[in-house]
């Protein structure tokens, strides 16, 4: 089952944190959802639900950055 790690504002940022978790080994995928109110799109970034924990623990150090 895939679980969402992750809201991105735009695919730009989803791309990018895509890519970092691809480099780590990660299975990721990209889904578009609502507007979220603006003229782009928000994107849920997936990760498997025995993945989720470690995606997190790598978004968290690249977002802090």
């Amino acid at each position: 089952m895939w679980t969402v790690v992750y809201m991105a504002s735009n695919r730009e940022n989803a791309e990018k944190l895509k890519s970092i978790l691809l480099k780590e080994g990660l299975l990721v995928k990209l889904r578009e959802v609502n507007r979220c109110g603006r003229k782009q799109a928000c994107f849920e970034i997936l990760v498997p639900e025995s993945e989720a924990e470690e995606a997190h623990t790598i978004l968290i150090e690249h977002i802090s950055c």
